[in-house]
């Protein structure tokens, strides 16, 4: 069974994406045919998710090279570099996006025939990313589900997940989510919880929105209600999460909440575990402490915004706001925390498992990979 939904349509040269701000109620298709477009896309969280970000980075350029024609190779490789670096600012912490960059980048300086020979390098590296990540998306949920069944040692299977990683978060089938979807496709997925995900409400718009599409079965809950689920239901097997940046020594960067559900799932005794492709692991970061995480508009905990309710029944959507805290009121609004590699039980790659030696209390994430 592959998902139903698709955040990303590309046929060349024209690139349309799911604009996940109106989800869940409404489904509408952005066109993107340049850079700019695609960074504001990123930046604006039209799309989001580590590998998303990345794939849409990369055939925002994709589209817009298709429609110019350069004098030599050398310019069209000046140009490619200048909008590869500028569409690297629209989000600084998921790593996927600098890995593409970097990879495109090499595409180009190997291409230098002529300027129409390194544009079609660039699109065919650019496409051959999208059905990667669709191929690893599957092969991490393979090897999570396995792992999962086996280590619970259970025929019926609960988790809970934070924030959305599934197809909405990625070219296809999604990475924590993933691993639900390919349980569920086995049957013996009997419930999935999933968090609110504040202040952005990922999980409440979309990952609920992508669970009743695929008709699996599961369950909302308020993000600091987490503890007190997993104390009243001791058949959650474990708590999957997805990654945006995983340093070398599996210290991981995740949508912020991931660090405190790590530390329940400790006191609790159940498996915490992170999903993410290979192009997620910094090997150059060597622990959590040196990922820069991204500061948002405190406006999104000051007050909450959506559609009134009146709009999403007749499908209008009209837009609203609500002050919640008074006007005077400061916060901090970070986009992600580092949860320390101690308190995670395995890292799922479409590699396959890793997990930590026995005795201690890290990773070994440049040997599990070579």
């Amino acid at each position: 069974m592959s998902s139903r939904l698709q955040a990303i349509l590309w046929v060349r040269p024209r690139l349309r994406i799911l604009n996940q701000l109106l989800l869940p109620h409404r489904r509408e298709y952005v066109e993107i045919n340049n850079s700019r477009a695609g960074h504001h896309a990123i930046a604006s969280m039209q799309t989001r998710g580590a590998p998303a970000i990345a794939i849409v980075a990369a055939l925002s350029l994709a589209a817009e090279l298709c429609g110019l024609e350069f004098s030599s190779a050398a310019a069209a490789q000046a140009h490619i570099r200048q909008q590869l670096a500028y569409l690297s600012t629209s989000r600084p912490t998921a790593v996927n996006l600098f890995d593409a960059v970097r990879r495109l980048n090499k595409v180009v300086d190997a291409a230098a025939a002529d300027g129409a020979d390194v544009c079609a390098a660039y699109v065919q590296a650019a496409e051959a990313m999208l059905a990667a990540d669709i191929a690893d998306n599957r092969a991490i949920g393979t090897h999570g589900a396995r792992y999962i069944a086996e280590t619970a040692g259970a025929s019926s299977i609960k988790l809970l997940t934070h924030c959305n990683t599934g197809a909405l978060a990625t070219a296809g089938h999604g990475t924590a989510l993933g691993i639900a979807r390919t349980l569920h496709e086995l049957n013996v997925l009997s419930h999935v919880y999933f968090t609110e995900t504040r202040p952005y409400n990922q999980g409440a718009r979309l990952t609920a929105f992508e669970l009743l599409e695929e008709h699996i079965p599961s369950t909302l809950v308020c993000d600091s209600a987490v503890s007190a689920l997993l104390q009243s239901d001791p058949g959650i097997q474990a708590i999957v999460v997805g990654a945006d940046r995983v340093a070398a020594n599996g210290d991981t960067a995740n949508k912020i909440g991931t660090y405190q559900l790590a530390i329940t799932a400790h006191h609790h005794n159940r498996l915490f575990i992170v999903a993410a492709p290979s192009t997620s692991i910094d090997l150059d970061m060597p622990s959590g402490k040196q990922i820069e995480i991204e500061q948002r508009d405190p406006s999104e905990i000051l007050v909450q915004s959506g559609f009134t309710q009146s709009s999403v029944a007749t499908g209008s959507l009209e837009p609203a706001s609500v002050q919640v805290a008074p006007l005077e009121t400061r916060a901090w609004n970070p986009s992600f925390d580092v949860t320390p590699a101690a308190l995670i039980s395995a890292i799922v790659t479409e590699k396959g498992v890793i997990t930590k030696q026995p005795n201690s209390s890290e990773f070994d994430m440049k040997a599990a990979l070579s």
